[in-house]
């Protein structure tokens, strides 16, 4: 892995002032480190990676200073408007340099949701006409094509990238956090247990992306039970909730619970009012919300600022008065939550982490996908 203090003490020599973009796996320890050795107002963890770029565009033109974004590759496609709309050399011709985790870089055998983005980053990247370095594990070389992706975006006056290979900027997943410090003690875990058993047995679950998917697949596991009522969006993150509406809306008998993870929902928060305003008295919308963006490495997201609770109700749900963190309040929200008329909303509030032996999620999805559909159909 590249030393990232000098990773960050490059990109302020090289002029770079202003950071945002949403947390990668493959970045989570330049990401971490960005808390500690970045300016607090000028680093920001943009709801999604559109949001960054647009973030970053606005400190440009206040500036004329050349901002850094950062994502997984999998969120180029939030950024694709912005880029072409905003950004090109066509339209206002903005400076940034964009950092990008490549996960499902051919040959590395990641998971089926990265693997086709592993093979066209390179290929968009070329198609929008942003040149591109990649950042591999030779750390002189390294540091002088974040250098050259400053500078050329600069003289270029338009958008450059670094594609950064496995290992390269993080050295593992995170998956634990300390007890100290932790301000609820539910887990995710058992949260998601009480569920299960608070619903009916026949209820449809869609999982957002994460360790919320991971877990659940795990707890199914752990029952006996089968896994024909859960649908996992292992990718796609921030849009579980459109899908678990789209189900609803076919199968007004059966009881859809969309298990989301706070950063996901805020991900696409403009799905909230729509998913709130559509006559399914069937559908449950559950945020997991513990504060961070856990499962790429911990960084702070701002749900425990906002008030969820409070923008899922103007937003038209149906929910409690406020969050639940303990049991008891969990199980008497949801008897309260399963008898309403439109749809609802329940935020957990739960600490950080999990077990560390909760099992790696190996699932064949094409196979998961046809099962579901079987189960609902038949």
């Amino acid at each position: 892995m590249l030393n990232i203090e000098r990773v960050i003490s490059t990109l302020k020599k090289s002029g770079v002032e202003f950071i945002s973009g949403v947390p990668d796996t493959l970045l989570n320890d330049f990401c971490l480190d960005l808390e500690s050795q970045w300016s607090k107002d000028k680093h920001v963890l943009a709801a999604n990676e559109g949001n960054a770029i647009a973030l970053a565009s606005g400190y440009h033109l206040a500036t004329n200073t050349v901002p850094l974004v950062y994502m997984q590759n999998s969120g180029m496609g939030n950024s694709m408007n912005p880029l072409i709309s905003l950004t090109d050399k066509s339209v206002y011709s903005m400076p940034m340099v964009i950092l990008i985790g490549w996960r499902g870089e051919p040959g590395s055998g990641d998971w089926p949701q990265h693997q086709r983005q592993g093979e066209l980053s390179p290929v968009l990247l070329e198609s929008l006409n942003i040149p591109f370095k990649i950042l591999d594990e030779n750390e002189e070389s390294s540091l002088t094509a974040i250098e050259w992706a400053v500078s050329e975006a600069r003289k270029l006056n338009k958008p450059t990238a670094l594609l950064v290979k496995k290992n390269v900027l993080a050295k593992k997943e995170k998956s634990g956090f300390d007890e100290s410090g932790q301000i609820y003690t539910l887990s995710r875990e058992d949260a998601i247990k009480e569920i299960i058993s608070q619903v009916p047995d026949d209820t449809l679950f869609v999982a957002s992306t994460g360790r919320i998917t991971r877990e659940l697949h795990a707890i199914r596991e752990s029952l006996g039970h089968s896994h024909e009522y859960d649908f996992l969006n292992v990718g796609a993150m921030g849009h579980a909730v459109s899908i678990a509406a789209g189900i609803a809306t076919a199968h007004p008998d059966k009881t859809v619970v969309c298990l989301d993870g706070d950063a996901a929902a805020m991900m696409h928060m403009g799905s909230m009012p729509i998913t709130a305003n559509l006559d399914l008295s069937n559908l449950l919308h559950i945020v997991l919300n513990n504060g961070v963006h856990e499962s790429v490495g911990g960084q702070q997201s701002v749900a425990f600022s906002a008030n969820l609770t409070g923008i899922a109700s103007n937003s038209g749900y149906e929910t409690l008065e406020k969050f639940v963190s303990s049991p008891d309040k969990l199980k008497q929200g949801l008897e309260t939550l399963q008898v309403t008329s439109k749809p609802a909303f329940l935020e957990i509030r739960i600490k950080k982490g999990m077990r560390a032996d909760m099992p790696i999620l190996k699932a064949d999805t094409i196979a998961l996908k046809k099962l579901f559909i079987s189960s609902i159909t038949k």
